[in-house]
């Protein structure tokens, strides 16, 4: 096998953790009325266990992140392989919801932070042609949105026929699977053959620069805006949909066109950003979001209402991903990419965590999410502001 088969590889394996990865875990908000109901539990009490999973995700990324830059993303994804197989296991032996919060929220958490974007698009920053990364980033997170589209009419249809505690056990294979391809993603193998690292910067070097970098920290806090708005409709979507009683297929269907709508999203934003400023990019697409949620909020919830925001949402649902890791890339260069991306996704976690948790808390005050997709407009023009006249200028780092 040549060179470029091996690169091929590497990058498919990766495609498919994050299939597995990502289609899992944005399956959990399906679960909802089965652990409200087993556990007795209120949407508050399951939206913090989500939310402490997006917590745990975000704090460990910078030094996963860290970790696969100096030590290889192969081990690193056999670790997470197996904390995702214990966390999702542990859900079968726990029966309460401090059960929850450690498996569904601590290990899980702390697993996908060890098996998604920041490994795997670290670990194929390192070998493929910087006039492609974008589209091949692209590529990468249609393929998590992709497992989202499978997942979540595969979790349906498992808990349509089996009791809870099977669906979790299937779910572990799946886990194990990303253990097994998790072990042929050694990029040291490229190194000799790749001219896409600048020998002269170095992780350190670069984390340093990235302090004082004001693009960099407004990078930040757009993906903070990013994980609020994700994780809330992660996490609340279906059951809003369901106490507007939308008919329980549509609402499936609507849950899982944002999957499928953001392949095509995700995938055309990564292209455009080998041709177009990302910067710009990236402010449009901020924008587009207040414009759909404030459709949400103003036209009555309906069947057509609900499908029609699952493919507006979809179509810029992680098409952030490509476009900020991007601008990392294009700033810092990519030795350092796990490690400054990883912090990045930090900040996108914490707004994770407040999306999942607050939804909840917001709901059991005021019996609404009404406040919170109001909530998601202002803060999508935030985000879309701070984008705008951004400094993006690739570092140099011999002047330094």
């Amino acid at each position: 096998m040549d060179v470029k088969q091996k690169r091929n590889l590497l990058i498919v394996f990766g495609i498919l953790i994050l299939i597995i990865s990502m289609g899992i875990r944005q399956s959990f908000g399906m679960f909802a009325p089965s652990f409200i109901q087993i556990y007795d539990i209120t949407r508050a009490n399951f939206g913090l266990a989500l939310a402490i999973q997006h917590l745990l995700f975000g704090l460990a990324q910078p030094f996963i992140g860290y970790l696969s830059d100096k030590y290889g993303y192969d081990k690193v994804l056999l670790v997470g392989s197996f904390l995702y197989t214990l966390g999702l296991f542990l859900v079968t032996v726990f029966s309460n919801v401090f059960g929850l919060y450690i498996s569904v929220g601590l290990l899980v958490g702390l697993a996908l932070s060890a098996t998604t974007y920041v490994v795997v698009l670290g670990a194929i920053a390192k070998i493929v042609n910087p006039n492609k990364r974008g589209m091949v980033f692209g590529i990468a997170t249609a393929a998590a949105s992709f497992g989202m589209f499978i997942f979540i009419p595969i979790t349906k249809n498992l808990l349509n026929h089996f009791e809870l505690n099977i669906v979790f056990y299937i779910f572990c294979l799946f886990a194990l699977i990303i253990g097994f391809l998790g072990f042929f993603m050694k990029t040291s193998q490229f190194d000799n053959n790749s001219n896409n690292i600048d020998n002269e910067e170095s992780i350190s070097k670069a984390l340093y620069c990235s302090k004082t970098h004001s693009g960099y920290w407004r990078l930040n806090i757009g993906f903070f805006v990013c994980g609020f708005h994700v994780a809330f409709i992660m996490t609340h979507f279906p059951t809003y949909l369901k106490d507007g009683k939308i008919d329980s297929e549509i609402a499936t269907y609507a849950f899982a066109l944002i999957g499928l709508l953001n392949i095509f999203g995700s995938f055309l934003f990564g292209t455009l950003a080998d041709k177009f400023s990302k910067r710009k990019l990236l402010t449009g697409l901020y924008f587009s979001r207040a414009f759909i949620f404030a459709l949400l909020i103003i036209f009555p919830l309906t069947n057509t209402t609900a499908l029609l925001f699952g493919i507006l949402i979809g179509f810029v649902w992680l098409a952030t991903v490509p476009l900020t890791s991007g601008l990392v890339a294009q700033i810092f260069g990519v030795k350092a990419l796990a490690t400054l991306y990883g912090i990045v996704f930090l900040f996108h976690q914490l707004g994770s965590f407040l999306g999942a948790w607050v939804g909840g808390i917001v709901y059991e005050k005021t019996g609404s999410y009404d406040t919170i997709w109001i909530a998601c407009v202002f803060l999508s023009i935030l985000a879309a502001i701070i984008h705008i006249n951004m400094d993006d200028k690739k570092i140099n780092y011999k002047s330094l």
